[in-house]
């Protein structure tokens, strides 16, 4: 396993199938500020609650320069009814190999009930303009951590 990443190094090119069947990349972000979030499952009351948080700010986000993408392990036929359901304005993408989610160390074992499996960690990153990593959330708790980044995205 690769070292963890952390502020100041560049964030690992990707290029996922996002919703509504297009792709996205890294590069497209290119001069542009990006909050990258990975949440671990599409239309849980956590993922929701976050989504929504996210999507409500998404007119703050652009006005401070910064683009949103959500990343989960999701198939992209259950991003695309996710984002529907709840009629979220954010990208969201679908890392189904896991590949993008272990570069960005956000697949690991978790623990529920004292039982230990693999899934997505809900942690996000945010990228500047040049593609390197300005603030890491390791441990997330949805409640203010949209307005939590707005404000270090607002800062850049």
């Amino acid at each position: 396993m690769a070292d963890p990443l952390k502020v100041g190094d560049k964030a690992p090119a990707f290029a996922l199938p996002r919703d509504g069947g297009a792709k996205v990349s890294l590069k497209e972000f290119k001069g542009r500020n990006l909050v990258l979030y990975f949440y671990p499952k599409a239309d849980t009351s956590g993922c929701t609650k976050e989504a929504i948080a996210f999507s409500r700010l998404r007119t703050d986000f652009a006005r401070a320069g910064t683009d949103i993408l959500g990343v989960s392990a999701d198939p992209v036929p259950a991003i695309d009814k996710f984002k529907t359901k709840h009629k979220l304005t954010i990208a969201l993408a679908s890392d189904e190999t896991k590949a993008m989610l272990e570069a960005f160390g956000a697949w690991g074992e978790k623990s529920l009930y004292g039982r230990k499996y693999y899934g997505v960690i809900r942690k996000t990153f945010l990228i500047d303009a040049q593609g390197r990593i300005v603030h890491i959330w390791p441990k997330v708790r949805v409640a203010g951590h949209a307005e939590e980044v707005l404000a270090a995205a607002r800062a850049l």
